[in-house]
């Protein structure tokens, strides 16, 4: 079976973008979401092995979003996503939780690289239901 994965960026070109480039390497993408409300609740009701989140987003930005999802399952396996290369941000996401930031423009084997590290990272351990209140 192959890993069930969660889309989530506020830009449509992107989303389809990366469910080709996910699809095309043998991933299954379960949702798309276009803000960090709508990926918690995809989250919680897909409950994905990965989620690959953006940071620049309407309603509620990728950390925010990322935090939640954490909360509501440590394990969560996330891999970010966006423009901003910032340094500052890269580092703010990995301590928060990431497992890798994947910087826009990317090329598609980068994108797989960073899901496949994430996967191997937690692999074998049962996932929790996820709830949003």
């Amino acid at each position: 079976m192959s890993a069930r994965v969660l889309v989530v960026d506020d830009l449509p070109f992107m989303r389809k973008l990366l469910r080709e480039v996910l699809t095309e390497a043998g991933y299954t993408v379960v949702a798309e979401a276009s803000d960090g409300r709508q990926a918690l609740a995809a989250f919680a009701q897909h409950q994905p092995d990965l989620v690959v989140l953006d940071i620049t987003m309407p309603v509620m930005d990728g950390i925010t979003a990322l935090r939640r999802m954490l909360a509501l399952d440590p394990r969560a396996r996330v891999v970010m996503c966006s423009a901003l290369g910032e340094q500052q941000m890269i580092l703010r996401a990995i301590r928060l939780g990431a497992k890798d930031f994947v910087v826009k423009p990317f090329r598609p084997e980068r994108m797989v690289t960073a899901v496949e590290k994430a996967l191997r990272r937690g692999s074998g351990s049962a996932r929790p239901a996820a709830r949003v209140e």
